[in-house]
């Protein structure tokens, strides 16, 4: 029975801790554009804007044009521009576009639950 309860605390002190690191993790993101094109414009902007107004102060984003450093789209295997990638935290995620789709961005950032977003959604 002792050892229940230690693993019972144990459990309860790892979810506290989780819940101390829930919205302090630093996001480590990637914009993969295809040259100074209107689609790459908007999704810098757009990535700027999401940042700014849900990661104020805990993300670093680089933009990486793939015509100036081909070198690292390969290694990131980008097949299409503008890529962002979700290095930080854990799981890495890729989203294709210009990122003007907010709700899709901040659930494949896990900063929005996706039954959260469904139950938003006007019926």
């Amino acid at each position: 029975m002792a050892k229940k309860k230690t693993e019972q605390k144990d459990s309860f002190e790892e979810f506290e801790e989780a819940i101390r690191k829930e919205g302090k993790e630093t996001y480590i993101l990637k914009l993969y554009i295809a040259g100074i094109t209107p689609r790459s414009q908007r999704a810098v902007a757009n990535i700027k804007e999401i940042c700014e107004k849900y990661l104020k102060g805990r993300y670093q984003l680089e933009v990486i044009d793939i015509y100036q450093q081909p070198t690292l789209s390969k290694g990131e295997q980008i097949i299409a521009a503008p890529t962002l990638i979700k290095k930080l935290p854990k799981p890495l995620r890729k989203f294709i576009g210009d990122m003007a789709d907010t709700e899709k961005i901040l659930i494949g950032l896990d900063l929005r639950p996706a039954l959260e977003a469904k139950t938003a959604e006007p019926k």
